[in-house]
């Protein structure tokens, strides 16, 4: 067989992240200290701050950045999707697959996002309105029925409908940091199957189909409730 040269390890300061994410989604972020985060990553404590300026900047960097990554990639998913209903279907693969495959991330905004300071805590707000406008955005241009003024809080609530449904998957699925810090995002993801039986694959798609009935049933809703002449 030909040899395969070996994947390319990550960066430090990527590592650091990653293993940042992972104890401070486990612990907390007051549970966690500077060393630790180190020797997770095999160097000593004080050498982390090459890297970051402290636990607080980590912290900023995880969830201001993934916050950054969601809308970047939502605006060109849109952006090179062919018509209203497949950039729908590709934001709800692309989130599907942030909720599969980043879960430490979610768990940490969820626990962690009031030890932010002010300005990151408001950076991060401002990039959360910007996708949640996006998703809205296209929804209502995929549902035409979405697309009346009076129904934009309908559509507004089925995309944070949607949202909460896709963001809850850490609670149903294993964590990441039962895995080997060796695996592979896909086979860290394949752990849910330990609590909800089922392999990535499948409850990517379930999720989807879960997602896109959402919305077509809000559009529904709409069209039901609309008077006849």
């Amino acid at each position: 067989m030909p040899n395969r040269a070996p994947a390319p390890a990550l960066p430090r300061r990527d590592q650091i992240r990653k293993e940042a994410a992972r104890l401070f989604a486990a612990r907390g972020f007051l549970g966690v200290g500077v060393d630790e985060i180190g020797k997770a990553v095999g160097i000593s404590g004080p050498g982390l701050y090459r890297h970051f300026a402290g636990k607080d900047a980590m912290l900023a960097d995880l969830l201001v950045g993934i916050s950054e990554r969601l809308l970047e990639e939502g605006r060109r998913r849109e952006g090179e999707a062919d018509g209203p209903r497949a950039a729908l279907d590709s934001l709800i693969d692309g989130h599907v697959d942030f909720a599969l495959d980043d879960r430490d991330l979610i768990t940490l905004h969820d626990r962690e996002l009031l030890h932010l300071k002010e300005t990151d805590r408001r950076r991060v707000r401002r990039l959360q309105r910007g996708y949640v406008e996006l998703w809205v955005t296209v929804v209502r241009e995929a549902f035409p029925p979405l697309a009346a003024p009076e129904a934009e809080p309908v559509a507004r609530a089925a995309v944070h409908a949607v949202f909460g449904l896709l963001n809850s998957t850490p609670h149903s699925a294993a964590p990441q940091s039962a895995q080997s810090g060796q695996a592979t995002p896909g086979a860290q993801a394949d752990a849910g199957s330990e609590r909800t039986g089922l392999a990535r694959d499948s409850m990517a798609a379930l999720l989807r189909a879960l997602a896109q009935g959402a919305f077509a049933a809000a559009a529904a809703e709409v069209e039901g409730a609309r008077p006849t002449a």
